[in-house]
């Protein structure tokens, strides 16, 4: 069986009842750390949960889903994700692969971004499209999510913005001093990254001729 299993928001203890019973009793436990991260790592996992658990970045998630999904129709296999394991396509990739193998699976939910951004007071059934914004680099300033958040506008819906955490080029110092949480920065970044968002909305948005004007 493998166990697609959501770890909640922040650290070790969010994992339900259910999630840590499909846990302990699992011969392999992977933890999936490329789209969103906890607020602990992966050694307050192990104790919590009393079982070693695997890294498994996007490439092995992506590129190696075999050696997960191995003997996962005779020995249980548990697929750890940080908040509710269908925040990402690549978890739904992961079940209709073990579906083709005939591989059984139950997910086991949790609390999600999604539905934890309710927090700011803002009726979760008044957001429109979620949008990620990316990292800008010299060559690469995509511009696609501006769209989204503009048509949310014209409906009169608020936007949820996921900002990209880039864990490839995270140095594990960083990834301690950050402390991401679901894809959210911890009070200590959590202003610089605010500004980096909207600084890139802005050069969007002046590249656009939202303003009148292009650079």
């Amino acid at each position: 069986m493998l166990y697609l299993v959501g770890l909640g928001l922040h650290d070790e203890k969010d994992v339900t009842v259910r999630g840590m019973e499909a846990i302990k009793g699992s011969e392999r436990v992977y933890l999936e750390a490329y789209t969103s991260i906890l607020g602990v790592g992966k050694e307050r996992l192990e104790a919590f949960y009393g079982k070693e658990v695997v890294v498994a970045d996007r490439d092995m998630v992506e590129m190696d889903s075999d050696e997960i999904l191995r003997d996962a129709d005779k020995v249980d296999v548990a697929f750890l994700v940080v908040g509710d394991p269908f925040g990402a396509t690549t978890h739904s990739d992961l079940l209709l692969r073990a579906d083709a193998l005939s591989i059984p699976y139950t997910v086991i939910h949790n609390a999600s971004v999604m539905n934890a951004v309710g927090a700011l007071g803002l009726a979760l059934y008044n957001y429109g499209q979620t949008v990620s914004i990316p990292f800008f680099t010299d060559s690469w300033r995509p511009d696609s999510w501006l769209e989204r958040v503009r048509e949310n506008l014209r409906l009169g819906l608020h936007t949820l913005c996921l900002l990209d955490i880039k864990v490839k080029e995270q140095s594990e110092e960083n990834l301690a001093r950050f402390v991401i949480v679901g894809r959210r920065f911890h009070a200590l970044e959590r202003d610089f990254a605010v500004r980096w968002a909207v600084d890139q909305q802005r050069w969007n948005e002046v590249s656009n001729g939202v303003y009148g004007v292009r650079d």
